[in-house]
């Protein structure tokens, strides 16, 4: 029998806490659980990760370090593409929302599962968790804030602010998959068994989020509110 190296226990822990996590939530995963998932002793746990807190904190930064570094590289290449010129809504859209979504595609960035948990995660965040997205997602945000601002000079910036909100709740909700469409509301659709493919959701929802982005200003009763 070979020998199992460290490094293979501590990538077990850390795959089998992503797959829960994912299915169950951070509250709802135990570290019983994850430890039964691993096959490995709850000492091992300690000694790799210290405490639950810890163990999803890597969990996220294995993932989120290549997601954050590669969402940098494609604004970096769109900005030097555009010359000084504002980079296209679009662009900025998918360079953040699509180099997401195309993680799917890789088994060894995460994958679905990934994906999945990252949606679910963003949509009932604990504070703890808040704490932890803010933390990793900061200079990405800024940079991000920064080009939209840049590229849609004539939308106020509290109103895009608004809109990347709501284009993130979107995404979250699309990519935690179709079954709180199911759960919630009983529409049929042609061809459901379409609907969970990536190359069929991503489109419908890049074109969406561009729409909302590009949508007319909201009429407020009394005028616009402060910004």
């Amino acid at each position: 029998m070979s020998e199992i190296r460290p490094g293979d226990t501590r990538d077990r822990i850390l795959d089998a806490a992503e797959r829960l996590f994912m299915e169950n939530g951070y509250d709802g995963a135990s570290m019983r659980q994850i430890t039964g998932e691993a096959g490995v002793n709850l000492a091992a746990v300690n000694y790799h990760f210290g405490s639950k807190e810890a163990l999803i904190s890597e969990v996220f930064r294995r993932r989120l370090d290549w997601l954050n570094e590669e969402r940098m590289r494609a604004l970096d290449a769109h900005e030097a593409a555009a010359e000084g010129q504002p980079v296209k809504p679009s662009a900025i859209v998918d360079a953040f929302f699509g180099t997401m979504l195309r993680m799917a595609e890789d088994e060894t960035l995460g994958g679905v599962t990934f994906l999945r948990l990252l949606g679910r995660t963003l949509g009932e965040p604990s504070q703890f968790i808040r704490t932890l997205m803010a933390h990793e997602y900061q200079t990405v945000m800024e940079r991000y804030k920064a080009a939209l601002f840049r590229a849609l000079p004539e939308v106020p910036k509290a109103e895009i602010v608004w809109r990347f909100h709501f284009m993130l709740g979107a995404t979250s909700y699309a990519i935690a998959g179709t079954d709180a469409l199911r759960l919630v509301t009983d529409w049929q659709i042609e061809n459901e068994g379409e609907m969970d493919r990536l190359e069929n959701m991503m489109p419908r929802l890049m074109s969406f989020l561009l729409g909302g982005l590009r949508a007319p200003l909201p009429q407020f009763p009394g005028g616009p509110p402060d910004a």
